[in-house]
């Protein structure tokens, strides 16, 4: 299943800073069954938001959770075009 959550509170974000952040998620994310797949960062805002493939959203939570930026705000993609 996919999914995408939203982080608030990352303003003034930098390309260097949201590539470590991923990385934590990428380093994060073994024994989940999650994949982040994309990140994207608006820094006027401080938004980003990570696109993931997992069995939950439970799982994809966890895998912030031990990454060290948790988030709540986590939506499900059931549906999907191309």
């Amino acid at each position: 299943m996919k999914f995408i959550d939203i982080h608030s509170d990352m303003k003034g974000i930098t390309r260097e800073q949201l590539e470590a952040e991923h990385r934590k998620d990428l380093d994060a994310q073994e024994g989940f069954d999650v994949h982040f797949e994309r990140v994207w960062a608006d820094p006027v805002t401080g938004k980003v938001f990570c696109l993931a493939d997992g069995p939950s959203r439970e799982a994809v939570r966890a895998v912030h959770e031990r990454a060290g930026h948790a988030t709540d705000e986590i939506y499900e993609l059931p549906v999907e075009i191309s």
